[in-house]
């Protein structure tokens, strides 16, 4: 292990300080290296080509018009990216959507942008892990279930 030392300005400090403790956190170490594995991740997403994971998160008006099966007829053209969906009901006229997603990180980008633009989708949020694809248990064992192989988060 590295030791890193960092400064922070005192209004920071104590806003980092408050978060750590929000958070429970044991020490501030602790919540760096949260917060650095985090943003490898995400770099490590932004500039993916390979595959991914994702959460599709987005709040809908089921009053527009006939976007409620629009929505289900987007998912049925992706139903190679969708695993599964949540729904829920917000209000009289706001549903919250939860999607979970998996294959090739430019498609699924592609899909979430493709549900974010239906008129009536609002508040829409990705947030995408890459992963590598292997047919391998971490001790080592090669096998496959089914069609499918593990996914394991890159490294970061």
């Amino acid at each position: 292990m590295q030791r890193v030392t960092i400064s922070l300005e005192e209004a920071l400090a104590g806003a980092f300080d408050a978060l750590c403790a929000e958070r429970g956190y044991g020490s501030r170490s602790e919540a760096v290296r949260d917060l650095v594995r985090k943003a490898i991740a995400e770099r490590g997403a932004e500039t993916a080509d390979g595959d991914c994971v994702a959460n599709l998160s987005f709040v809908y008006n089921h009053h527009v018009r006939a976007l409620a099966q629009r929505l289900i007829d987007i998912g049925h053209e992706h139903h190679d990216l969708v695993v599964t969906t949540s729904h829920v009901h917000l209000d009289h006229e706001h549903c919250l959507e939860s999607m979970i997603l998996r294959g090739r990180t430019a498609q699924v980008r592609a899909f979430a942008d493709l549900v974010r633009a239906e008129r009536g989708v609002r508040f829409g949020d990705l947030n995408l892990i890459a992963v590598e694809p292997h047919g391998r248990h971490a001790g080592g064992a090669a096998h496959r279930h089914g069609e499918h192989d593990h996914l394991t988060p890159q490294p970061g």
